[in-house]
């Protein structure tokens, strides 16, 4: 379980979501900041309330982000594409991102996902060109 507090920017819009869906979402949550506690967590309202995972304070340092939308949620990869998936577990057909469409715990709460959420934070890290790394901070982008 995370000690880290949801933002208020990003809660005043979360609280809107059904109970299940908020749930999955901090589930989810937790699962990526046990992986990485010091990863930073940029936060977007655009045409999803999205928390963005990072080695860095940049996005394009981002390695994996949870976008809800209306009704369900998804734990996208910012260059899956790139990523080894020999579980076929990533989905989409975009140039860099692919997604797994998350539905339960068991869709995520597992050593497949876990390995692929590893994968993306030593991509992100072997990839940046930022000078300051791993805060642990989280950064609202939310204009209110």
């Amino acid at each position: 379980m995370s000690n880290r507090v949801i933002h208020p920017d990003f809660l005043k819009h979360l609280k809107h979501k059904e109970d299940a869906l908020i749930n999955l979402y901090l589930g989810l949550r937790d699962f990526i900041l046990e992986i990485h506690p010091k990863s930073n967590e940029l936060l977007y309202h655009t045409h999803a309330l999205t928390s963005l995972y990072s080695v860095s304070k940049k996005m394009s340092d981002g390695f994996c982000m949870i976008p809800i939308y209306t009704n369900h949620l998804n734990l996208a990869f910012n260059k899956g594409t790139i990523l080894n998936d020999s579980n076929k577990l990533l989905q989409g057909t975009g140039k860099w991102m692919r997604h797994i469409s998350i539905k339960t715990e068991v869709d995520f709460k597992n050593k497949e996902v876990e390995k692929l959420i590893q994968s993306a934070i030593d991509l992100a890290l072997e990839d940046s060109t930022a000078k300051e790394m791993n805060k642990g901070i989280t950064i609202s982008k939310i204009k209110n």
